[in-house]
């Protein structure tokens, strides 16, 4: 499989699913960043369909997907709703991607469902996203990008589910957030992000599930 590739949702019809939509129907939630919107199904019907029942005009879903023919699907998917703004983008630059040799360490030190994947594999996937940000001329803070834009300094829902080798870097970058959602908690993309919010005091737990697929997780600003 390619990054090219339309690849089905994986987040359908579930508890993480049935959390995201409850949450895009809370009106203290108006600015919605989705990191890795793949072809628009899944985790971003379940945001969208609940912002477009809402009566406040403010409320938007902004949609970041690197892959051009996944974005294409996206646009086309929800090109009915004025809620929701795609773009076309890295979530970061590609100085903020993990190394191969961090990569290595986690895969070799912690165990978690990224081992049922050769590290070559894993490795290769790494080189191909780095290859195809600077293909298509990418190579730029996509969130950083969209919060220009949008005169916007914090987002109050985040969901990272992106990159498997950025969820580290895009909490850093979305930090302050009302509410961030995690997907693949249990594997590189998310594992250090999941262990940051768990232990830091100025966000809560308020659900998860580790044992659906990769597991899930999400967060509340506590103050």
């Amino acid at each position: 499989m390619t990054i090219e590739d339309l690849i089905p949702a994986e987040i359908t019809n579930d508890s993480f699913y049935i959390e995201l939509s409850k949450l895009a129907s809370r009106a203290d939630l108006k600015t919605f960043l989705e990191i890795g919107s793949s072809t628009g199904m899944g985790s971003t019907q379940a945001i969208a369909t609940s912002l477009k029942l809402r009566s406040d005009p403010e409320a938007r879903l902004f949609c970041m997907e690197l892959s051009r023919p996944r974005f294409i699907s996206l646009v086309n998917a929800h090109k009915e709703n004025p809620r929701v703004y795609p773009y076309n983008l890295s979530s970061v630059a590609t100085s903020d991607f993990a190394t191969e040799e961090q990569v290595r360490l986690f895969y070799r030190s912690t165990s978690t469902n990224l081992n049922r994947y050769s590290i070559e594999s894993v490795l290769q996937w790494l080189r191909q996203d780095l290859e195809y940000i600077g293909l298509k001329r990418l190579n730029y803070n996509g969130i950083n990008f969209i919060k220009d834009c949008n005169s916007i300094d914090n987002f109050d829902f985040v969901l990272i589910d992106g990159s498997e080798f950025t969820g580290e870097m895009e909490l850093q970058y979305v930090w302050g957030a009302k509410v961030i959602a995690l997907d693949d908690v249990n594997a590189f993309k998310c594992f250090s992000a999941y262990l940051r919010l768990k232990t830091h005091y100025g966000y809560k737990l308020i659900a998860e599930d580790l044992g659906l697929r990769n597991g899930f997780a999400i967060f509340e600003r506590a103050y």
